[in-house]
């Protein structure tokens, strides 16, 4: 395996989209829920809806162009083909920048804020905030290589994404994530490979201590609350993936309509909507995603991130280098101020925000671009 930068052109042969449109054509549906809303999983019409438009209205060539365009490359790295866009700025003093999706995301949920990031004066911004855009798809995911054994975590790809970044030269950068991505930079924030100025999250894993249940404010109730609802109602999917993912796989292998229930769901219940996902991405933001899972056939092998990892360093990591966190309201877990101070030693930037859900540079690409402006700002 060359560990030499090698562009990489996407060109799905017709006979996969070809096969999507006869599978679809064949979904056996399941009768529809008993409630009236999304408390049962995502409600059947909603998914028929969607498929429907997957069949007859969605063009995956336009997504294609779209990602080739961009500038897509592979690497690899400790045995494994790292699929990554590198999109570089036209401004000379631009920062290098490192982008980690999660699950069940993927680069496309970069696609917002791209533009603006490395071409501000295009975008209402300066020149002297501009960066260069390095978002890689996590082992598993996307168009990178599945893992053959066991052993890789987060903190394995958090190495991983350094030996990238060196290997691209750049000799001063500064990373982001959320999700799994958030977990990911966390990691790298711990580690301080060489390069890494600072870090920014939308996700942080700290818990209120003991002593600290006694006292908290109403934001730190709410995320308590929020926590404990996650954990009865919203959690089944990362239980069943941190513990039997291949068994899941089947399933989601087999059926385009099962692929695109599983995440479409998650698009419901983590974005900060009014009812529906569409409020907030369209149908075709939706299914360039859940593409990024169906052609691939990744199913399984994304899901076994959380076998490799729920057992391991999830929990709150002590970082020193400078960290920024935004915090977005419909965020699963929204942690305080308070409680970050215990692990993260250098608080750079913080931000409580008014609007915007998990999937943060999908949902609010604006202030998204703004938060990382503003956070790295500091360290160019």
């Amino acid at each position: 395996m060359s560990e030499a930068i090698t562009p990489f052109t996407l060109a799905v042969p017709q006979a996969e989209l070809d096969d999507l449109a006869r599978r679809l054509d064949a979904t056996r549906w399941p009768e529809r829920e008993l409630v009236s809303d999304w408390k049962q999983g995502a409600p059947l019409a909603r998914v028929q809806a969607l498929c429907q438009h997957w069949r007859n209205k969605y063009d995956w060539r336009r997504c294609e162009a779209r990602l080739n365009a961009l500038g897509q490359f592979k690497t690899g790295i400790d045995g494994l083909d790292i699929h990554f866009l590198h999109v570089r700025s036209k401004h000379a003093n631009a920062m290098p920048l490192l982008l980690t999706h999660g699950w069940p995301g993927s680069v496309i949920e970069f696609m917002k804020v791209i533009g603006p990031l490395t071409d501000p004066t295009a975008h209402g911004g300066k020149a002297g905030d501009a960066f260069h855009v390095i978002a890689p798809s996590l082992p598993g995911y996307g168009f990178s290589g599945k893992p053959a054994t066991t052993g890789w975590g987060i903190a394995h790809i958090a190495d991983a994404w350094g030996k990238l970044m060196t290997r691209l030269g750049y000799a001063k950068w500064v990373a982001q994530g959320g999700d799994w991505g958030a977990a990911v930079t966390t990691a790298i924030g711990a580690a301080k490979p060489a390069g890494c100025a600072a870090i920014h999250v939308n996700l942080l894993f700290v818990f209120p201590g003991a002593g600290e249940m006694g006292d908290m404010t109403a934001a730190e109730k709410s995320a308590v609350e929020a926590m404990s609802y996650y954990q009865e109602w919203d959690s089944g999917y990362s239980k069943q993936q941190s513990t039997r993912p291949q068994t899941l796989g089947y399933g989601l292998a087999d059926s385009p309509a099962g692929q695109a229930a599983w995440i479409y769901e998650k698009m419901w219940a983590w974005t900060d909507n009014d009812g529906n996902p569409e409020d907030v991405l369209s149908l075709d933001d939706m299914l360039d995603n859940i593409m990024l899972y169906w052609l691939p056939n990744n199913a399984a092998s994304s899901a076994r991130l959380y076998w490799e990892s729920f057992r391991g360093a999830l929990g709150a990591a002590d970082v020193d280098l400078p960290m920024g966190v935004s915090m977005y309201p419909k965020e699963i877990f929204r942690a305080s101020r308070r409680w970050a101070e215990k692990h993260v030693k250098n608080i750079a930037h913080w931000n409580d925000l008014e609007k915007g859900g998990h999937f943060a540079a999908w949902e609010q690409p604006e202030l998204f671009v703004k938060e990382i402006r503003d956070c790295f700002r500091q360290f160019r």
